[in-house]
């Protein structure tokens, strides 16, 4: 059975693709039985898209793939912590587990700024884990943006 970190090492290698077409290198991938079925990059700039971050693209692939809205059942793996827009959009797809690498300290919607999942508002609660491979996600980001000012 593949580990978390076989799966944020594909959402990594997705984050350098966003990388290279110049987007902020956020990547993620959907697993569904040790499987996955969704993935995606970053993707607003090229698609003149705000809502086009990594998760939902991964989410949109994957209700394609099982030709259902709702992703019961579905874990998300995401290289950076998912801001408030997209882990709204993980409750609504009924996303089981979020499992993210770095931190997010501006936007961050589980731990870092807003920890929506404490607050039991939600009509589906999701577990969720941060950490995976953190100094490899934030590296990523740290050196993409280190070459934007340079």
């Amino acid at each position: 059975m593949p580990t978390d970190d076989h799966f944020m090492e594909r959402a990594l290698k997705l984050a350098q693709q966003a990388a290279d077409r110049g987007e902020v290198p956020v990547g993620a991938v959907v697993v569904k039985n040790g499987e996955i079925i969704g993935q995606g990059h970053n993707q607003p700039i090229a698609s003149h898209d705000p809502t086009a971050h990594a998760e939902i693209i991964a989410m949109r692939d994957a209700s394609k793939n099982l030709s259902n809205y709702r992703l019961t059942g579905c874990d998300i793996y995401v290289t950076i912590e998912p801001c408030t827009m997209c882990v709204g959009a993980m409750v609504h797809a009924r996303i089981r587990q979020i499992f993210f690498g770095a931190l997010e300290p501006r936007a961050g919607a589980l731990t870092s700024q807003l920890q929506l999942m404490e607050d039991g508002h939600f009509n589906h609660s999701i577990l969720w884990k941060g950490g995976i491979l953190a100094d490899q996600c934030a590296t990523v980001l740290r050196d993409f943006f280190r070459q934007k000012r340079s």
